[in-house]
């Protein structure tokens, strides 16, 4: 009766897992298990009301009892039918918990990371267009940089066609001046030339008139 209530409850915890969405619930199954002195049970009970899923050394075997050691240290019988190669279902579904726990942590662990991972690639697509921003206002910078270093070239090669402009420029004034200069010492020359030349003149012209005045012819035979 005992075993069929067992395996009735094992198939209900199974059936309860696989089936239920909205609640899972499990059938709390326990067995206390006497402990005896021999092999049958007519001998006195040594240890009383081990639980069910405790884990019991063998030591040796018989025909429906079987010989163990407790986690208490205790030797004695129980009967065979009653144990199990492999932990119960209570047992193993506390470690499908435990396990199912773990997996929980290890997957929220997981998300964590994954959003972890995702806001630094977020971040790090956020420096690459600054980066790329800033690097468009360099290159920039840097053609505005050129070019006013070319006008600077280019400034530099008009003042130094207008110094050299200006040079000529300056020469050609001192040449004006100098010929000026030489002009005006020229016309001063003509002046004095054409005043002596003047003055010449009258002189002359002061000795050539009265020679040219007629004279009266005095009559001898008067």
């Amino acid at each position: 009766m005992t075993s069929l209530r067992l395996v009735f409850s094992l198939l209900l915890i199974i059936s309860s897992i696989s089936v239920a969405q909205a609640r899972t619930v499990w059938v709390d199954d326990q067995l206390y298990l006497p402990v005896r002195s021999g092999a049958g049970t007519q001998f006195r009970i040594i240890e009383n009301a081990v639980p069910s899923g405790t884990p019991l050394e063998v030591i040796e075997v018989g025909d429906d009892y079987t010989k163990v050691r407790t986690p208490k240290g205790t030797e004695g019988w129980v009967s065979s039918q009653y144990l199990s190669n492999q932990p119960i279902a209570a047992e193993r579904l506390k470690t499908a918990t435990r396990q199912l726990e773990e997996a929980r942590a290890q997957l929220n662990q997981a998300r964590e990371q994954l959003a972890s991972v995702t806001e630094e690639r977020n971040s790090l697509q956020n420096s690459e267009s600054s980066l790329s921003n800033r690097s468009e206002e360099l290159q920039e910078e840097l053609q505005r940089i050129q070019n006013i270093a070319a006008d600077s070239i280019n400034l530099e090669r008009r003042n130094r066609e207008l110094r050299e402009e200006n040079q000529k420029l300056h020469n050609d004034l001192e040449v004006l001046t100098a010929e000026n200069e030489r002009l005006e010492a020229s016309k001063d020359s003509d002046f004095m030339l054409l005043g002596a030349g003047l003055v010449f003149g009258g002189v002359l012209l002061a000795l050539l008139i009265p020679m040219l005045k007629p004279t009266r012819k005095t009559d001898n035979w008067a």
